[in-house]
């Protein structure tokens, strides 16, 4: 082989890794990260360290030019996941085939040199919405149809909730919205996260994966009957996610859910639920800048499956 011949494979070699995506599977935390180390192949034994150099290996991957998908690595669902393949955990190669599962059926944000500092909130913030729409998706498969007229009611309660979404947007009105919608269900609480920026009158921008998360978590309070509500925190302010010193403020509204509806909550409601320790019951100081008021009036919409 001559040296021009080689230097042609080695250019194509480089073109070609470009072309080939990469996965990585992180280990977010420290509880985590110690629940790896049990493995004798394991070969960290500092989380910090560990952080580093996984970052060090996603910018070298980049500035060549190489795509690379980060997903959670779940001691507990690989060392299932090895179970239920018969696979060894305690081999590098096992971790590799877990890493690339994780990448390819959980949540994943794409790389793109940023700090692991900055991209690990975004992408365990993914996994939660993820992990509660499929559990909230699994308990609206379960309601099935209505004994009296058939109707089903997993469907019926989508578009109940998409309904109420879009009217508690169009009530909130110009300005950055964060929708927080949590529903007491079977297993952990249900909890969804919307945020929607409308100005000028114009229909608010929202995430597809946002809308449809927020939609389904709310759809199975409603059709469960089961206790929750929303708070929505709006800024309205020359800029987006102002601050009081920028000359904004933010106003906090509340719903609970009753008889498969959105009821408003008082100031006193409001204020009681948004200052209250969610873990301990102690009442937590009002921020300083933020507006406590009832939640808006929201109609239910006409000939849906409220009846029985």
């Amino acid at each position: 082989m001559t040296a021009t011949s080689r230097h042609t494979d080695r250019t194509a070699h480089r073109a070609l890794r470009r072309e080939v995506p990469s996965t990585a599977a992180v280990l977010a935390d420290e509880r985590d990260f110690t629940a790896m180390r049990r493995y004798r192949t394991f070969p960290f034994d500092d989380h910090d360290s560990y952080l580093r150099q996984m970052e060090r290996l996603l910018r070298t991957l980049t500035a060549q030019g190489v795509l690379t998908t980060l997903s959670l690595f779940d001691p507990a669902a690989y060392e299932t996941y090895c179970a239920e393949l018969d696979l060894d955990p305690d081999r590098p190669e096992s971790r590799t085939r877990y890493a690339a599962e994780a990448a390819r059926t959980g949540a994943t944000v794409t790389y793109e040199g940023e700090p692991l500092s900055s991209l690990l909130p975004l992408l365990v913030e993914e996994a939660d919405r993820r992990a509660a729409w499929d559990h909230a998706t699994a308990l609206l498969a379960r309601t099935g149809n209505c004994a009296e007229c058939g109707t089903d009611l997993a469907r019926a309660a989508f578009a109940r909730a998409t309904h109420a979404v879009q009217q508690l947007l169009a009530s909130l009105g110009d300005g950055s919205h964060h929708l927080v919608c949590s529903i007491a269900a079977d297993g952990p609480p249900l909890l969804a996260v919307l945020h929607a920026t409308a100005r000028d009158g114009a229909p608010p921008g929202l995430t597809e994966t946002e809308t449809l998360g927020f939609c389904t978590v709310l759809a199975t309070g409603l059709a469960l009957r089961a206790p929750g509500g929303i708070v929505a925190r709006s800024t309205t302010a020359p800029t987006d996610r102002a601050t009081t010193a920028d000359g904004g403020r933010d106003t906090v509204r509340g719903w609970s859910l009753r008889d498969s509806w959105l009821r408003p909550l008082s100031t006193a409601e409001v204020f009681t639920a948004y200052c209250t320790d969610a873990d301990t019951g102690e009442p937590v100081p009002p921020e300083h800048g933020v507006d406590y008021a009832p939640g808006l009036p929201l109609t239910p919409p006409p000939g849906t499956h409220d009846h029985h």
